[in-house]
């Protein structure tokens, strides 16, 4: 890899690229290899879009990844490492480096080299021709190679789609491109328990997918993966607690149903008695069920009103905007690149 400057120009679009690190020293240089493999090749094609930064930031690595970064970023230019007090977790490191980011566009990726750079291009494309502001890479074919882990994955994300009625969760994976203001701004909202996929949804609706080959090598190859069971359910936890759950507002709608029906029901036990008492023989068990469902409805209804609320609250305090802005004049010189090649 040769040292080099990232190309400028008055229409070239610029690209960051955002690795969070932690147990990586396996493959951190054939990487970065790939990425500037990669930047020689827009260049020789003069592609409006470059490759400006590299931005690894170390998560309290468990290995040697932070003295390879600095290696590669005293070599390079363009690669720019960042170090955090201790290991904060993945979500983290990755709003970290968005953060430092200055590209019109910010990918994000992982550093075990499952996400291949060289696709980076068919996101970018993807995005223009469809007007989107988040695309996400999604696999082929089963990731890990491990029915459990696979299958836990995919049934959870169902779950949270039903619970939540976000579909884009379903697409959800760390090898995505995103608009740069998009990426910053959403970067800004997050908090500690805020899922960042989810504070993307609070600015663009414009999302799309890729399908591709993607493998998980090292977990194929080790069994090791950067996410054990805590981190896993901590993932889940963030995820769950960035969204506003459907399902409260369906308890709500069980609870007002329930008063509607004992209200429904009391008119028709009273008219029963009045045309015939004796069509109800034992005195008392009807009403103490109407009674029953009525101040129970009304419990359940309230306390769904309570609850969603509280979501509310939550949803204000982790930082979801009440609007935002975004440029998208720059996307005319790459829709016309792309459309020239098609």
């Amino acid at each position: 890899m040769s040292k080099g400057k990232g190309i400028s120009g008055p229409k070239m679009i610029s690209i960051s690229i955002v690795v969070p690190v932690y147990s990586g020293e396996a493959y951190i240089r054939k990487f970065c290899e790939r990425v500037s493999a990669l930047r020689s090749c827009l260049t020789e094609k003069s592609a409006p879009f470059q490759i400006i930064e590299l931005i690894f930031v170390e998560d309290g690595a468990k290995d040697r990844s932070g003295a390879i970064i600095d290696e590669l970023g005293s070599q390079l230019d363009w690669v720019k490492p960042f170090h955090l007090s201790r290991n904060y977790g993945q979500h983290a490191a990755t709003v970290a480096g968005i953060m430092k980011s200055g590209g019109d566009w910010v990918v994000t990726m992982d550093e075990d080299m499952q996400h291949p750079p060289e696709e980076i291009e068919r996101l970018l494309e993807k995005a223009i021709k469809q007007g989107g502001d988040v695309v996400y890479a999604n696999p082929e074919e089963a990731v890990h190679q491990s029915f459990m882990r696979d299958w836990t994955s995919r049934k959870f994300k169902s779950l949270m789609v039903r619970l939540s009625g976000n579909r884009n969760i379903t697409v959800f994976n760390s090898f995505r491109l995103i608009r740069g203001s998009v990426a910053r701004e959403a970067s800004r909202a997050c908090g500690h328990s805020t899922y960042f996929d989810m504070a993307l949804s609070w600015f663009t609706e414009r999302v799309c997918n890729v399908t591709m080959r993607l493998k998980d090598e090292r977990f194929i190859a080790t069994g090791n993966s950067g996410y054990n069971l805590k981190r896993l359910f901590s993932h889940a936890r963030r995820l769950l607690f960035s969204t506003q759950v459907k399902a409260l507002r369906i308890g709500s709608a069980i609870g007002g149903l329930a008063v509607c029906l004992a209200v429904l029901f009391s008119a028709v036990l009273i008219a029963a008695k009045l045309i015939d008492p004796s069509i109800i023989p034992v005195s008392g068990w009807a009403s103490l069920m109407i009674t029953i469902m009525f101040f129970g409805g009304i419990s359940i209804f309230l306390i769904g009103l309570v609850i969603e609320y509280i979501s509310i609250l939550i949803m204000d305090t982790h930082g979801k905007p009440l609007f935002n802005f975004v440029d998208r004049s720059s996307d005319r010189v790459l829709q016309e690149y792309f459309n020239g090649k098609s």
